[in-house]
């Protein structure tokens, strides 16, 4: 067995998902090829892999990959494929998506998965992931890839329609999705047992239903709690509570992720709404400091103070693998092309549906028609979605104008002869990391 982390530099992450291998006694014999550009970050990813490896009883091998010479090597003969890079990172990519909009008035929030941000990252990181695509259907033709980078439904959508790699999208958030709510509006006592539905778009995923172990309705409980929630000043979970409030249902992902999905709460006209709704801008920077900062503190301490043994968390990727591996059936939430699963979305999009994994791969399953408020709400962001996927595969400027002009919180906030001439900024700055467009 075979499993190859692309972006193995992510040191947390990947030594989470190896850990979760290595913690299984069905993967942990693995060869696990790490990969990345950056050699310090793949020297660092390395000490600690083989240290975990260690601690765990010293079963399966580690082998590094730097540089692109070498990826074709790190990917032959994989089984899995697992994709956590980040093109650019955090510094000039990411300042650059928020610095550059700001000139123009454009504040946002994370700026990973819609908005501007979210159109100029895909737009960096289809062209390495296709190239990854082209490498795999020559030398691991049958490897299932496991994307984790975002923007997840504009990558994985690319690579599930443009390319014979067999992919998944994942995502933490369906995981966490009900407990976080129960948790915070004091039902902790629901959570045992719990059945939930969740369909829709990855980070607008839709919290369908949800029942307890009894099969009662929860959502009048929860609407109950909803008004006190969005009256405390110092509450911050305030946009999917409106949400509720005004759709009717809860979504996946953060209030301050969906905060910049639509063109409801960052509006310069109202500053006063960040307060309200407690709206962190420049929240994705902030972390990516905090981030750095900290990984290099934890380094240093694991270096002195060794590397403790890993329990295996509740992330799909090492779930998946066995079950593939097994043939022994596990349900996931995936980010799958939609084939007919969510009726009133279109079949080019990438939607994240319950999944069911066995021998065969990953399989979507059918959900029907999403509540039409819910539906509509997607449809905003899948517009965006499809578009930047165009610009990517035609390499036409107009799809990229186009992109930025009906995303929601841009086209909200700027005119359209101001959003061409940020784009067009945007792309000089971004420089080499984009292909040209015409």
């Amino acid at each position: 067995m075979k499993i190859t982390f692309m972006g193995a530099g992510s040191t947390v992450f990947a030594r989470n998902v190896i850990g979760d291998c290595m913690a299984s006694e069905v993967l942990r014999d693995s060869v696990f090829a790490l990969y990345d550009i950056d050699g310090q970050r793949l020297e660092e990813s390395k000490t600690i892999i083989e240290a975990m490896q260690k601690t765990m009883g010293g079963y399966g091998k580690v082998e590094c990959y730097l540089g692109v010479e070498n990826r074709k090597a790190a990917l032959r003969g994989a089984n899995f494929v697992v994709n956590a890079i980040q093109v650019g990172l955090y510094d000039p990519c990411t300042i650059i998506d928020f610095e550059v909009p700001k000139k123009y008035g454009l504040r946002q929030t994370i700026a990973d998965t819609l908005g501007i941000g979210g159109i100029m990252r895909a737009l960096r990181t289809i062209p390495v992931m296709d190239d990854f695509a082209k490498d795999m259907e020559e030398v691991c033709p049958d490897a299932l890839f496991l994307n984790y980078t975002n923007p997840m439904a504009m990558l994985s959508g690319y690579m599930q329609r443009y390319t014979g790699v067999n992919t998944v999208g994942l995502c933490h958030s369906v995981q966490t999705c009900s407990e976080d709510l129960f948790n915070q509006l004091g039902m902790q006592d629901k959570l045992e047992g719990r059945r939930e539905l969740i369909a829709g778009i990855n980070h607008m995923g839709w919290l369908l239903e949800i029942q307890d172990k009894d099969g009662n309705d929860l959502y009048p409980e929860i609407k109950s709690k909803v008004q006190e929630k969005l009256d405390d000043p110092e509450f911050t979970n305030k946009v999917r509570l409106d949400y509720i409030k005004h759709f009717g249902y809860y979504c996946t992902e953060s209030s301050e992720h969906n905060a910049e999905y639509n063109m409801f709460y960052i509006k310069s006209k109202y500053p006063e709404l960040i307060e309200k709704y407690n709206i962190p801008l420049d929240e994705y920077p902030r972390r990516c400091v905090n981030q750095i900062a900290g990984w290099k503190k934890e380094y240093q301490e694991l270096l002195q103070n060794g590397v403790k043994e890993h329990k295996r968390s509740n992330e799909y990727a090492s779930h998946i693998m066995e079950s593939v591996v097994t043939n022994t059936p596990y349900k996931i939430g995936g980010n799958v092309l939609n084939r007919g699963f969510i009726t009133n979305l279109p079949a080019e999009a990438c939607v994240e549906v319950p999944c069911l994994v066995d021998g065969k791969g990953v399989h979507g399953t059918y959900v029907g028609a999403l509540p039409v408020q819910c539906a509509a709400m997607n449809m905003t962001n899948i517009n965006v979605q499809l578009l930047t996927i165009e610009a990517a595969k035609t390499r036409k400027l107009e799809h990229i104008y186009q992109a930025a002009m009906l995303d929601p919180h841009t086209g909200s906030e700027l005119d359209i002869d101001t959003i061409k001439k940020m784009v067009d900024d945007l792309i000089e700055a971004h420089g080499d990391y984009l292909p040209k467009y015409f």
